[in-house]
């Protein structure tokens, strides 16, 4: 049996199925969400087929009313997905478009505590989206952009809103845009790793999500953390893979 695995989220949406038998991923694909989800997600499911659909992420109740099947928690996911990806794990930070989720396992992958941050875009991908828009630099470059910076400068605020005010501000009194960046990058990140260390900083630590993939956060991370920061191939797969994962073990 083939068992799909869907994670609609804020910005983008992803679909890992993966055999039975073997645990092989034979597909991997992710589409923007754009404002239509249920279009988008119709659009993977219809290439796809799914023998066995398992939906997580925020838009995982709209999956399973449309396309059958069950769902999952973003946090149980992400349990299942980074374990499987490093057995060694003991704790994980995704940083998503729209959300922060900080996680600790025990030994054997099941959820200690978990802290999630859904309410605001502050710390997370969002505020550097909005960063990226007010330099005119393509999100994809602004790690890159940031680690030309130096560091200094702070931005204070933990909202975007008025991270972004500040941002204009500093801007307007000349500070250098690089600079700013790095500022944000490193508020992004001081931000996510409180919440990391109020459930567990032991033990090797999953960065997971889409902002794993920036050089920047990473390099900030990895310097706030001392230890193992252990990151997947692709970092923001983590939870279509875990509930693709999650169905094959709780076949009926």
């Amino acid at each position: 049996m083939i068992v799909t695995g869907i994670d609609i989220g804020s910005r983008t949406i992803k679909i890992v199925s993966v055999n039975a038998e073997d645990l092989e991923v034979i597909v991997s694909k992710r589409v923007e969400t754009t404002f239509n989800p249920l279009e988008q997600a119709s659009r993977l499911i219809n290439e796809i087929r799914p023998e066995r659909l398992i939906a997580t992420g925020y838009g995982r109740k709209l999956a399973q009313e449309h396309f059958g099947g069950d769902s999952i928690t973003e946090i149980q996911a992400h349990a299942v997905g980074a374990k499987h990806w490093f057995s060694e794990c003991r704790a994980i930070l995704d940083i998503g478009g729209q959300d922060t989720k900080a996680i600790s396992l025990d030994s054997k992958g099941k959820v200690q505590k978990f802290e999630m941050n859904d309410r605001c875009a502050a710390g997370t991908g969002k505020s550097l989206e909005f960063m990226a828009t007010s330099f005119q630099v393509p999100i994809e470059q602004l790690g890159s952009f940031a680690l030309g910076g130096a560091e200094g400068l702070k931005i204070n605020s933990m909202y975007t809103v008025f991270a972004e005010a500040e941002a204009t501000s500093l801007m307007a009194r000349g500070s250098c845009p690089a600079d700013m960046a790095f500022a944000l990058h490193l508020s992004v990140v001081k931000r996510s790793i409180s919440m990391l260390r109020r459930i567990s900083t032991n033990g090797p630590i999953v960065f997971s999500g889409g902002v794993a993939r920036n050089p920047c956060i990473v390099e900030l991370v990895r310097r706030e953390i001392p230890g193992s920061v252990l990151i997947p191939d692709d970092p923001d797969m983590i939870g279509a893979l875990g509930a693709a994962l999650y169905g094959i073990r709780n076949q009926h």
